[in-house]
This record gives structure tokens, sequence and C-alpha cells, in this order.
């Protein structure tokens, strides 16, 4: 059975460049982004590092935590820093989980359990290693999005369905299409008009199943 969303995502413990973690001790009271990558020193993922790291600022600003993981070892993933460093003009400061012997990439369904790292292996043997997974403060997972190697995240989307998924977690609250923090957002049908508006002030109603209210603080 795969890992779908709101399941409790799997805990474990792990080396890093950063040193021994405990998945969920190390999110605590955090939302956490894990992006998985098929192997150090490759081309596209280097850019993806490297933007997961301009972006330090806006993933601290909202109280998330990210993390990275490939199925290289501690030692490859510190030298690649130097790397994406170079790249994009700024340390990654997060910490790269060395998946070496594939137990994370498992438990997170992207690769079967019969899967192995063959001698001479290339990122082909691990192409599936390319999920980004975003996590509540509960552990659950909230959201997943998987890339094929010859294409290159977007990671202005991952900070746009993190908004979204803050926006509305745990509140009868939506997001639509193309949605931007700030816009108006989506009433859900799980309370009528009457309770909506108390709630949340004059729908502007679409449609009668498509309310909007202007974005609540």
């Amino acid at each position: 059975m795969g890992l779908r969303i709101n399941d409790t995502v799997p805990n474990f413990t792990a080396e890093t460049d950063q040193g021994t973690i405990t998945f969920h001790d190390w999110i605590g009271d955090s939302w956490a982004i894990l992006f998985s990558h098929p192997k150090d020193f490759t081309p596209v993922c280097t850019t993806e590092f490297g933007a997961v790291a301009q972006l330090a600022d806006e993933w601290a600003k909202r109280g998330t935590k990210v993390i990275g993981v490939s199925v290289d070892g501690v030692e490859e993933h510190k030298g690649w820093k130097g790397d994406i460093a170079t790249v994009a003009g700024t340390e990654a400061g997060f910490p790269i989980i060395a998946d070496t012997d594939l137990a994370v990439s498992k438990a997170f369904d992207m690769l079967p359990a019969e899967a192995y790292l063959p001698d001479g292996r290339t990122p082909a043997d691990t192409a599936t290693v390319r999920s980004v997974y975003i996590i509540s403060p509960d552990k659950k997972l909230q959201l997943t999005m998987t890339y094929p190697m010859s294409v290159g995240r977007n990671f202005a989307e991952v900070l746009r369905a993190l908004d979204g998924l803050q926006r509305t977690w745990g509140q009868p609250l939506a997001v639509p299409a193309n949605w931007e923090t700030g816009q108006d957002v989506i009433v859900a049908l799980s309370l009528d008009d009457a309770a909506a508006e108390a709630k949340y002030g004059k729908l502007d109603k679409k449609l009668p199943y498509l309310r909007f209210a202007k974005n609540p603080g």
C-alpha cells in the first residue's frame, strides 16, 4: 500500500551530512518538506537544490523545515554542497539524508521493496526518487509531487502550494486554481450560506457550490 495524503509519514532514523536524525523528532512542531533525488552530482538536481537554498528565508518565514534525500553517502553530500553553493550563490543550509540502503526511498514508496543499487549504477537506476512531500506538524502527508529526471521542479509552485496548505489547514476553506497569497479563498460546502457568512463575511457566490470569501485573517 502506497503512501497517501493524510497518512502519517514514516518515522525513521538516518544519517545526514549534519548528523543523525529521527524524522518525526526533527520535524517537531514545524511544517516540513522532504524532497528526493536519485543521485548526487547530477545536473537537474543541482539546480533544484540550489533553488531550495535560495528560498531559505521563505521557508523560515513559513515555519517550515526542508530536508533532502539522495541515495549517495554523507561524504558525497558534503562534496556536492560545494557545487550547489557555486550554482546558487548561497550555501545549502538544510540537511541531506544519506539513503544508501534505500530505506527512506522504499518507506516513502518511491522504490519497490526489492530495489537495490547495482554496481556502476547511474541515476536511471533510481529515477523514481524524484518526489516532493509536504508534511504538516501532525506528521501527516498533505501533498506530494513527482517529476521525471528531465524536468526540474518548480519550487515557486512548491512554495505556493505550501501557502495554500497553511491557509486552509484545519479550516473549512480551499484555494482555487492559480491562487496566490492574499487572494480570495473558497468556502467549503460543509458550511451553509448563513454559517459561512457568519464566519467569513459576505460571500461572492459564483455558483451555488462555488462561494468565495475575502481572504480571512
